[in-house]
């Protein structure tokens, strides 16, 4: 079984709907939803807000590039485009940590895959990743620098600023009729 944190983000369209999709798409696999935050843009390309969420996913049958694969479907039915890095979109899910399932324990996978690389060498520096992510695993941990740290800790790190922007707004990723994942 593997386990994994997927961060997802729309700053194009129906923001709410392709997140929406996402957790649609994932069905029965969705062990937890974050709340839904409004974060400013990443990576200096002038562009719109984006709502941004965490979702966790587990499945006996999926291996870590399973994941990617399945994001990458959604991203396609949400007609995302990339065309430019860091630039707006429709829906961007990135999966963030992967782990599998040990004798008691989530064994996390690493990889140096230029296709996908684990953990996301960029999360430990996202307010927009880690404050979701604390939201449903408060004791989660992220390998830096091949050291195992609490995100709580990666998230203290940050400038008060990249925190700061991330604003939890009202809304939600689960309609009320929906009780299969957690959602805060």
């Amino acid at each position: 079984m593997t386990r994994a944190v997927l961060s997802i983000g729309s700053n194009l369209g129906d923001r709410l709907a392709h997140l929406r999709s996402v957790v649609a798409g994932l069905g029965a696999r969705v062990v937890a939803v974050s709340p839904v935050y409004s974060t400013p843009p990443w990576g200096g390309v002038e562009q719109d807000d984006y709502l941004n969420a965490v979702v966790v996913v587990d499945d006996p049958e999926r291996a870590a590039i399973d994941w990617l694969r399945h994001g990458q479907r959604l991203e396609q039915a949400a007609d995302r485009v990339r065309e430019v890095r860091w630039g707006a979109r429709t829906l961007d899910v990135d999966v963030i940590w992967c782990a599998d399932r040990g004798h008691d324990e989530w064994i996390a996978v690493s990889s140096a895959d230029p296709e996908l690389t684990l953990p996301h060498p960029q999360a430990h520096r996202r307010a927009f990743v880690l404050i979701p992510w604390q939201d449903v695993e408060p004791d989660a941990t992220l390998e830096v620098d091949g050291r195992a740290q609490a995100i709580t800790d990666l998230l203290d790190e940050l400038p008060a600023a990249e925190r700061l922007g991330v604003r939890r707004t009202e809304l939600t990723l689960l309609h009320d009729t929906e009780g299969s994942a957690s959602c805060s």
